[in-house]
């Protein structure tokens, strides 16, 4: 909407690919009040005129893999899920105190005494609707690319403006960092194979044969050899965080469940994140090995409270997929926004061309056949896609 003055963004591509798999979206999300005790077939009964919307505001990053067309899916998709989850559970969220039960009724005395003691609010229904709404649309994914003899898979990184707080949803390996005038706030975190490795690693204990015998669980600082068996070596389990030490057996000599470091860890040898949606077809190749139940398509989300904080003119919420954090830490971002906003103070366009200036950053020059940053590493091969959206002049719900 053209009098969302804060809402100002734009995703840009490296270029350097033949395909796109990166998607966005941005958008209203209105959420409907429904009177207490309306049926759902008496809706039509009520005039738009009359009834309340809560308004909230959402973007969202998709970074495809296998192709773009669950990224696609997705980005058409994901914010209507949000949509229906928030208007399911809107009779809780406008109550000071969610009540035990939705329809009104009390049947314990206790309950709000209970709801209390759990410090359930408002804002974990919101929390619980973007969870909620993650899952229904990678089912509709699945569906969707399975009526269509698609494959693929992809990372999905959400924020949502609602009631005066932000909520920042991620599933995957792009990132999400509040840019403040003397604070950078992480809104996100990565979820990749060796940040996951306890949670998939505890998944094949519990249902080996998910491994089919081709796998070990187990993770060990290297990939074994032969000579290795009968040796004492290093290894984790799913319950530790520290290391130990394990007689090397023949069964260890298979293929590590999360094998390499850093950009090349792999889960199951194939993919290089650990949540996100779709991959529904996936198989481990040469095999009937499923990947898709070691993926996770829940996010982690994070909130954001406006309230608690003197929010500044320049302050801005910066969303990216991999492709700007592979090369850029979130202290470079950071120098870069500050910089450039200090810089540009005038210009109606300022977060649009920060936007670009941060790919291009990432995206680095082209010298003889490779692309290099200004400090001579090499730059970002990944599509890049940001989000720049400014926090400041946010209208009243």
């Amino acid at each position: 909407s053209p009098h969302l003055t804060w809402s100002v963004c734009r995703v840009i591509n490296a270029e350097k690919s033949q395909f796109n798999e990166d998607q966005a979206a941005c958008c209203q999300i209105s959420v409907r009040r429904r009177e207490p005790g309306l049926e759902e077939d008496e809706e039509w009964l009520i005039l738009c005129s009359t009834q309340q919307f809560l308004t909230g505001h959402y973007w969202a990053l998709f970074d495809g893999h296998g192709g773009p067309d669950a990224a696609i899916i997705a980005s058409n998709y994901l914010h209507y899920c949000i949509k229906q989850k928030l208007e399911e559970v809107v009779g809780g969220i406008t109550e000071a105190q969610p009540p035990m039960h939705l329809s009104g009724r009390c049947v314990c005395d206790s309950d709000p005494q209970f709801v209390e003691e759990k410090h359930i609010h408002a804002a974990d229904l919101v929390v619980g609707a973007l969870e909620n709404a993650f899952q229904e649309c990678d089912e509709v994914i699945g569906q969707e690319m399975e009526a269509t003899n698609q494959t693929g898979g992809c990372t999905a990184l959400a924020a949502l403006y609602f009631q005066g707080k932000l909520y920042v949803a991620n599933a995957g390996d792009s990132r999400a960092i509040l840019v403040l005038k003397d604070n950078i706030i992480p809104m996100s975190s990565e979820f990749t194979p060796e940040s996951e490795r306890q949670r998939i690693q505890h998944l094949a204990f519990l249902f080996p044969k998910l491994l089919d015998g081709e796998f070990t669980r187990f993770e060990f600082p290297r990939r074994l050899k032969g000579d290795d068996v009968g040796q004492k070596v290093l290894y984790r389990d799913y319950f530790m965080e520290g290391w130990g030490y394990k007689t090397v057996e023949k069964a260890d000599l298979k293929y590590p469940l999360v094998h390499g470091h850093g950009k090349q860890a792999r889960l199951l040898g194939t993919l290089a994140v650990s949540r996100g949606l779709g991959d529904h077809q996936l198989k481990v190749i040469d095999t009937n090995i499923e990947v898709k139940p070691f993926l996770s398509c829940i996010p982690k989300v994070n909130v954001f409270d406006f309230a608690l904080h003197d929010i500044k003119e320049d302050d801005v919420l910066i969303m990216a997929t991999d492709g700007l954090w592979d090369v850029l830490c979130n202290d470079e971002v950071a120098r870069v926004v500050r910089s450039f906003l200090a810089e540009n103070r005038t210009d109606p366009q300022r977060f649009s061309e920060l936007a670009k200036c941060l790919v291009c950053r990432a995206r680095g020059k082209k010298r003889g056949h490779q692309w290099m940053l200004d400090d001579s590493h090499e730059a970002s091969y990944d599509d890049i896609s940001v989000f720049v959206i400014p926090l400041h002049n946010r209208e009243e719900d």
